[in-house]
């Protein structure tokens, strides 16, 4: 149940973090001071003057089309990656265009923004280099009492590398993928944190499983069969090409786009492209969310319920009291995780390491073992 609980914040951060930015977008383009004096009921004492300086200063188009780009991005990657459940062209020309979903939405929108609309000034990616890659961090210059307090802020940051790296694992290593390798959870730890070590000395991204990339790449390499049971439609992994070729060459793609790509062409993406591919991401995520399901029960007519495992073998009132606790909880880790302020943020792990002992020690107490593992998918 926490790696549900996590899942979901992962994708409520993208949205939030998408609707922030468009926002600003709109303060800073559709609500400045200088596009109220275009308003019909407004005036000015130095009307004609005034009003043709500031006009030239207004561009609420930007903010439409900034609106228009973000929403076009989610809605075409969505209708790509669902082009695998429509009857056109073959299924394995089917499977290769919704696997590539994402990148044909980004390319399409980003031609769209940049040519279509060339006259209207918009956000673009920024991208300044202030240091060559692969510099060596000057960690000598520190003071003192930043050592130490950087010692504090890397064993929160440790904290969420264990936890972000085990939770997608577990999400990865679910039954239902039907994978047939180890896990190898300890050594996976292992090598994050030697390769954490090398990028945080070069003040380079730092890498470990993460959401919602980790699935998607596992569905990427999955074969997929459609079932029907009772009338309800449901897709079934049967088979997964468990290989590491993948992730290699995807890894050097993205070392050479940094090397190679920018600034250029990689900042003729419009900021807005950016913003809609976080919202694809989160939506996508949601897939397969048991718990996503048993928020929407909580409106669906009993009538209609899936015929899922745990409905089988769970009482209605059972699911609806876990999905409440999940709920709480996704609601006070949504309170740290996405707070104003940063010094709450800093306790975001440790919420995160909290709900362990809430899930093994609290909850059995309202739920039967049983009924618990046939919610958590153990049954």
């Amino acid at each position: 149940s926490t790696e549900e609980i996590f899942s979901i914040f992962i994708a409520i951060a993208f949205v939030a973090e998408s609707l922030k930015a468009l926002s600003n977008n709109y303060k800073i383009f559709y609500h400045d001071s200088s596009c109220q004096t275009l308003e019909p009921n407004s005036t000015s004492i130095n009307f004609t003057t005034e009003k043709s300086s500031q006009a030239k200063e207004c561009n609420r188009e930007a903010s439409i089309l900034y609106l228009l780009l973000m929403l076009g991005t989610l809605w075409l990657g969505s209708f790509i990656y669902n082009f695998r459940k429509t009857p056109y062209l073959t299924r394995a020309k089917r499977e290769i265009l919704a696997d590539y979903a994402l990148p044909v939405a980004v390319m399409v929108m980003t031609f769209t923004g940049s040519y279509c609309f060339r006259e209207v000034k918009i956000e673009r990616f920024d991208y300044k280099q202030r240091q060559p890659i692969g510099t060596l961090a000057s960690i000598s210059q520190l003071p003192v009492g930043a050592i130490f307090a950087s010692m504090g802020l890397g064993f929160c940051l440790s904290v969420l590398f264990f936890l972000d790296q085990n939770i997608t694992s577990a999400i990865i290593n679910n039954q239902q993928n039907k994978l047939r390798k180890g896990s190898s959870t300890h050594l996976d730890l292992l090598m994050v944190a030697i390769l954490n070590v090398f990028l945080s000395l070069f003040g380079l991204p730092w890498m470990h499983a993460a959401l919602p990339h980790s699935p998607l790449h596992l569905r990427a390499l999955a074969d997929v069969e459609e079932r029907v049971s009772q009338g309800h439609v449901h897709e079934v992994i049967t088979y997964v090409r468990e290989t590491r070729l993948a992730t290699f060459l995807s890894h050097c793609l993205i070392g050479t786009s940094a090397l190679l790509l920018l600034p250029m062409p990689l900042q003729l993406i419009p900021r807005s492209v950016l913003d809609g591919l976080f919202l694809y991401m989160a939506a996508t995520s949601l897939n397969g969310n048991e718990m996503f399901e048993r928020i929407m029960l909580l409106l669906t007519e009993q009538a209609a319920y899936p015929p899922t495992h745990y409905i089988r073998r769970v009482p209605q009132r059972k699911i609806h009291l876990f999905t409440v606790c999940q709920l709480l909880q996704l609601l006070v880790l949504c309170s740290f995780g996405l707070a104003p302020y940063p010094y709450i943020e800093m306790i975001f792990p440790v919420v995160c390491f909290s709900f362990f002992p809430i899930r093994h020690l609290l909850i059995p107490h309202l739920i039967d073992l049983k009924y618990l593992d046939a919610l958590d998918g153990r049954q």
